[in-house]
């Protein structure tokens, strides 16, 4: 009998960690990446022109929000040009855009995409350094 209960405690454990596994990889967020692929310096100059690929990774089976929702806020940067979005992998996606340093008073310069939907959306950030403006 107390066999019987143990097997009982152990299946409903086991099942009870699958589910929570489970449902904890359909709750995260998109991953939105960045990588600087043209004109990389450890500190920019207002007027430097750079190239930044934004690489979205879903991780959701089925997104609701297309792509072309994603949100680009800038500080100290404006984008130039961009190119379509491009699927690279199953749920990869990327697209280059080409920003142009402006500075700002602390040289402070942020990059922020934005995706925004009732699965948790996504963020990411890219944080560089610039010669300040006085």
């Amino acid at each position: 009998m107390k066999k019987i209960i143990a097997t009982k405690i152990g299946l409903v454990l086991l099942l009870g960690f699958l589910f929570v596994g489970f449902t904890a990889q359909e709750a995260k967020a998109c991953e939105i990446d960045f990588e600087i692929v043209k004109g990389k310096k450890d500190k920019y100059k207002a007027g430097d022109i750079i190239v930044v690929k934004v690489i979205v990774t879903l991780t959701h089976r089925v997104c609701p929000i297309g792509l072309k929702k994603t949100k680009f806020k800038m500080n100290g940067l404006k984008v130039l040009g961009a190119t379509d979005w491009v699927q690279t992998s199953t749920m990869v996606h990327e697209r280059k855009l080409k920003i142009q340093i402006k500075s700002n008073k602390n040289g402070k310069l942020v990059f922020n995409a934005i995706r925004t939907c009732d699965k948790d959306g996504g963020f990411g950030s890219l944080k560089l350094e610039a010669v300040p403006i006085k």
